[in-house]
């Protein structure tokens, strides 16, 4: 079975997420099978592509995580497997280096990195029953620096704070509320609405978007920093990974039980 269902019709492409037994769980053979998607894509020049799940899913995607892996792939070892090269990181950089507008639709539950990965796309449209979380204080783990760039380029500080602080759900209404997102619409009417939206972007000028696109890329990653800073951000991510804490919370996860984190 494919973990991923990629068709393309009049210049619209979609990406199905088609992995419900594991939630759509980011993991790397899935991520693989976007990336690929998005380079077939690119050479039959898609002026939109939509990112879904399954009609009708509780769960968009969910990847506790936030990292490369779900959650069982993770290393119990006093190891960082988050790096340049991880695929998460990959489709981030493959969504937002994509030449035409990546539209996410939306239904269900979404998160960690796939909370990271919806606010990646340019546009981003939601049922109701839609809901966004950052969750790895659940398990014990920090967030790729990168990554938390993504959220801060998605949200005001504040909002950022509360996710990753309280791993909270924010519901759609609430997103669309404090700009997250750009649509919230009825769960009959979302697929219409979506491709609706998809189709009026192709009859635009597809080389004016692109290079948009990626105007605004650069422009959202513009944020100086000393060599200094940095390597004070990669150390402050070896804190959590030489912890009690982190083994715990991984053990924890794959023994079904509550963690007990002693901030050690």
């Amino acid at each position: 079975m494919s973990l991923v269902l990629a068709d393309i019709r009049d210049g619209v492409a979609t990406l199905t997420l088609n992995h419900p037994k594991k939630a759509n769980a980011l993991s790397q053979e899935l991520v693989a099978g976007i990336v690929a998607a998005l380079a077939d894509f690119r050479g039959k020049k898609a002026r939109a592509v939509i990112l879904r799940a399954q009609a009708g899913a509780r769960i968009w995607s969910s990847q506790p995580s936030g990292s490369r892996h779900d959650v069982g792939e993770l290393p119990e070892s006093r190891r960082d497997p988050l790096g340049w090269d991880d695929p998460l990181r990959n489709l981030i950089r493959e969504i937002e280096v994509f030449p035409a507008p990546v539209i996410a639709m939306v239904e269900g539950g979404v998160w960690g990195g796939a909370t990271e990965t919806v606010f990646a796309c340019d546009l981003i449209v939601a049922a109701p029953n839609a809901a966004f979380s950052i969750t790895p204080a659940k398990l014990g783990v920090p967030y790729n620096v990168s990554g938390m760039l993504t959220f801060l380029n998605s949200a005001c500080i504040r909002i950022v704070k509360e996710m990753a602080f309280t791993a909270k759900p924010v519901t759609a209404e609430r997103a669309e509320r404090l700009g997250l997102i750009n649509y919230v619409v009825p769960n009959g009417a979302l697929e219409a609405f979506t491709y609706d939206l998809a189709r009026e972007i192709t009859t635009l000028a597809p080389l004016s978007i692109a290079v948009m696109k990626e105007q605004l890329r650069i422009l959202a990653g513009a944020h100086p920093m000393s060599p200094q800073g940095f390597e004070r951000i990669q150390g402050l991510r070896r804190v959590v990974y030489d912890s009690h804490d982190y083994a715990e919370g991984i053990r924890a996860f794959k023994e079904k039980r509550p963690p007990v984190f002693k901030g050690e």
